[in-house]
């Protein structure tokens, strides 16, 4: 078993205990939250936390975790576009189309499979058997970066980077329409829709999401943007512009349902990745080119083709 403490935030009170874990621990279910309490293997102070418990915000909260079991994925020798690697993790530029760890549905030909067959077993076990070394995630359509801890002390320092806003990330994205401002923030809650449970959505009590961008160019419909993450929300990004009125172009779940894009996906990439080395402190920086999906939408857009009105 591993230990590792967890400060709760204010904002996460009048939350379940189970809840706030499986959000606070990369990688932890709902279901595996609860085991960890039933087991006794939460405890706030002395005390095992009962599974049913609901947060004050500032609990200091000492959580046992169970050694990685061998994994059951598959190797799969899947080629890797490694931006940067070390001993303790590794940054590779994901392709639009593919899936980042097994789940129902793709259960292999993922990321997950091709960084076992690279990596063998130097990866972080905290994520579970299913997703070992994942720090964070981007969307099966999503490209660009991500950042993958090889060892459970790499994981724990770069989950904390995520929770303490220090591990910055910035996207380059495509958005339907004319931005009024060159740049702006949004700041509006996400949380899970009431309307659509496949969808995330801006809702009043959702947690606190923070998208900073900033205009590159402009043509005819679309403006390319770059955007700041200050949280890391799922499928914040989209939400965000969607909530504004400029979703993702290409964007299935959140754009227009007459897309003309010829996308078959958001135009959505994950450009640079700042964060702190786990071992040497240093600052790194990474980043990579767009990729030719991206460059031969703007080129198009450019020239005058695909407009879309919404």
């Amino acid at each position: 078993m591993s230990r590792t403490r967890i400060e709760v935030p204010p904002d996460a009170a009048g939350s379940r205990i189970d809840a706030f874990l499986a959000s606070a621990v990369p990688g932890l279910s709902r279901a595996a939250a609860q085991r960890l309490l039933e087991g006794g293997f939460v405890l706030a102070g002395a005390e095992p936390v009962k599974k049913n418990f609901r947060l004050s915000g500032g609990e200091a909260l000492d959580v046992e975790l169970p050694e990685a079991r061998d994994s059951a994925v598959a190797p799969e020798q899947i080629p890797l576009d490694i931006v940067y690697e070390d001993s303790d993790v590794i940054v590779v530029n994901k392709p639009r189309g593919l899936v980042v760890h097994p789940a129902a549905g793709h259960e292999n030909g993922t990321l997950v499979n091709a960084l076992l067959a690279h990596c063998g077993d130097s990866l972080s076990g905290i994520g579970g058997e299913k997703r070992p070394g994942i720090v964070h995630r981007i969307d099966k359509d999503t490209s660009g970066l991500l950042i993958i801890a090889k060892n459970d002390r790499a994981h724990q320092s770069l989950s904390e980077q995520l929770k303490t806003r220090t591990l910055s990330r910035v996207y380059d994205a495509v958005v339907i329409g004319g931005l009024r401002e060159d740049s702006g923030t949004i700041d509006a809650p996400i949380g899970r829709s009431p309307r659509d449970r496949k969808k995330m959505a801006v809702v009043p009590g959702g947690r606190p999401a923070v998208t900073h961008y900033h205009v590159q160019a402009r043509y005819e419909g679309y403006t390319h943007v770059r955007c700041k993450l200050e949280t890391g929300r799922t499928h914040q990004i989209r939400v965000h512009m969607a909530h504004i009125g400029h979703p993702v172009a290409g964007d299935p779940l959140y754009g227009p349902k007459n897309d003309r894009t010829g996308l078959g996906g958001q135009c959505l990439h994950a450009r640079e990745l700042t964060f702190v080395h786990p071992t040497s402190g240093e600052i790194l920086h990474v980043s990579c080119p767009l990729p030719p999906y991206f460059t031969a939408f703007l080129q198009k857009i450019s020239r005058g083709e695909w407009y879309e009105q919404i």
